[in-house]
């Protein structure tokens, strides 16, 4: 049985989706964008920023799931511009040192116009 995981520290779900779903000792984050919980605008200009705001949002969900990046299996990543990669994984790194296996690929759009979505995987 699932169980679906919520927080209002992390932006609530723009769409028929929840922020995680626990299953079978395993938490499965929806992508996190870089948006403000509270207001639920985008957070910071730059790749670094957005990067962070993510990271931020995905602790928190991980969190509320009872789990955090250092249970993590697989995260997915999402750049709108891979010349953003270097950038982006100086911010990532510093939040998830476990270095689990992962995915990073260039995409044409993402919500709202901003630069970086990242999903995880973690043991609950």
């Amino acid at each position: 049985m699932s169980e679906k995981i919520y927080t209002p520290e992390a932006p609530a779900a723009i769409g028929p989706y929840s922020q995680a779903i626990k299953a079978n000792g395993m938490v499965f984050t929806s992508g996190q964008i870089p948006l403000d919980p509270k207001t639920g605008e985008i957070v910071g200009k730059t790749i670094s920023e957005q990067t962070e705001q993510v990271m931020k949002n995905l602790e928190a969900v991980l969190k509320a799931a009872g789990t955090g990046f250092d249970r993590a299996v697989k995260t997915v990543c999402f750049l709108a511009d891979i010349a953003d990669f270097a950038a982006f994984n100086e911010v990532y790194a510093k939040h998830i040192a476990s270095a689990p296996a992962r995915s990073c690929v260039a995409v044409k759009d993402l919500p709202k116009g901003v630069k970086v979505e990242v999903e995880v995987i973690a043991e609950a």
